[in-house]
């Protein structure tokens, strides 16, 4: 399955990835199911099995020497030494599935997605009306500890903070420098992948994408369509907190503001570049004024549209530096409905810039408070300008203030 390098979100029965969200082609099972010892890897399947022999000959804990257990470590740790920690893994069955179900846009869990980053598993993003939002888990927040257990990797923290909607866990978390333990009700999440309110008192369209799952660039479309026969004359995109999607979604919204030229360019490991251009026939609003909001949890597809905004001088960067994601993904299924996902290739601005483990650094640098949560167009509906310029999101009224001239 190709897909975005993209944060895990924890979700359903698995680790499973933001880029869940993201489909693809599966390749030929035929092909990956051939089990054959390379010639130049023979002396090293050896050793592996010489170590499996041993352990299981010997170590004193027997159930933890399960055939099928030391077979997933012995695969996870393969993966792991690649060094590409959070992105390229292993899936077992029950995540392969929970990573399917999660392209319904439902799902049961508390909502955040995570990944691993300087060898700490840290909120990329919490969802929008999730208990962890709801909770004040920010994109940043490092989680130490699951049910006062310390947490060893991303899998160990994804497995221990899954669960059905109702159960409860308790996360341990860092949070602006301070260490705080948030208790979390998991419940059932739907993910909207596209939100639209007009500013209050202004003709400006706050344009909100959540997720680049599918149906999200059609959604926009709809979004503006409307905006502009109620009027609005320019657009807030907010991709605050968006985790990515499916790199088609990615184009398709790319091409709704820009008139020519690439989305992306795609690296593969041998080094060929290849230009990923606009579908043209969609450009939908390629006058308009246009403003995008980024933040540390903006990442993956998210990226994509930013990076192509900034780089064509369609739109100004407004917030902080994106989380920094930039491989595509690619899904190999395992003979028992395991999954191996590969980083196969990195994405690159349309000139040429490294998104990965950099960030997109905006045009204006607009931190939001520590105690402050993005404000969401559903969380504008009712709400007054007086209100809005009180509610602390810096980074939305910096927006505001430049496509209305109020500097």
């Amino acid at each position: 399955m190709q897909k975005l390098r993209a944060p895990v979100l924890v979700a359903l029965a698995g680790a499973i990835f933001a880029a869940g969200i993201l489909s693809g082609l599966l390749l030929d099972r035929q092909v990956l199911y051939a089990a054959v010892v390379p010639r130049d890897g023979a002396q090293q399947f050896d050793l592996v099995a010489q170590a499996w022999n041993l352990t299981r000959r010997v170590y004193v804990d027997r159930p933890a020497a399960e055939a099928q257990r030391l077979a997933y470590g012995a695969i996870d740790g393969m993966i792991a030494s690649l060094g590409d920690a959070g992105h390229s893994r292993f899936l077992t069955p029950e995540e392969v599935k929970a990573q399917q179900d999660l392209q319904t846009g439902q799902f049961e869990g508390v909502g955040i997605e995570v990944q691993v980053k300087d060898n700490q598993v840290v909120v990329v993003a919490p969802i929008e009306g999730s208990p962890a939002q709801k909770a004040g888990i920010r994109s940043g927040d490092i989680i130490l500890k699951v049910n006062g257990e310390p947490v060893t990797g991303l899998d160990d923290a994804v497995r221990r903070i899954l669960g059905p909607a109702g159960t409860s866990v308790t996360l341990t978390v860092v949070s602006a420098g301070q260490t705080r333990e948030v208790p979390l009700v998991r419940a059932q999440i739907n993910i909207t992948a596209v939100t639209w309110r007009r500013v209050p008192g202004t003709t400006i369209a706050h344009v909100r994408i959540g997720t680049f799952s599918n149906g999200a660039s059609d959604q926009l479309r709809e979004a503006l369509s409307s905006a502009r026969q109620e009027g609005d004359t320019a657009v807030i995109l907010d991709l605050r907190d968006d985790p990515g999607g499916l790199l088609d979604e990615a184009v398709a919204v790319c091409s709704a503001f820009l008139k020519s030229g690439d989305a992306l360019l795609e690296k593969s490991a041998d080094g060929t570049i290849t230009p990923v251009p606009l579908k043209t026939e969609l450009l939908l609003e390629g006058d308009i004024p246009l403003v995008v909001l980024i933040n540390g949890g903006t990442a993956s597809g998210a990226e994509i549209v930013a990076g192509a905004m900034q780089d064509a001088g369609r739109a100004i960067l407004v917030g902080e530096t994106t989380f920094g994601t930039g491989t595509v993904l690619q899904q190999f299924p395992l003979a028992d409905g395991s999954a191996v996902m590969l980083a196969i290739r990195e994405w690159l601005t349309p000139s040429g810039r490294t998104i990965w483990h950099k960030g997109l650094v905006p045009d204006i640098v607009v931190a939001l408070p520590a105690n402050n949560v993005p404000v969401s167009p559903r969380g504008e509906t009712g709400m007054t300008p007086d209100q809005l310029q009180q509610s602390g999101d810096a980074q939305l009224l910096k927006a505001i203030s430049l496509l209305t001239g109020r500097n």
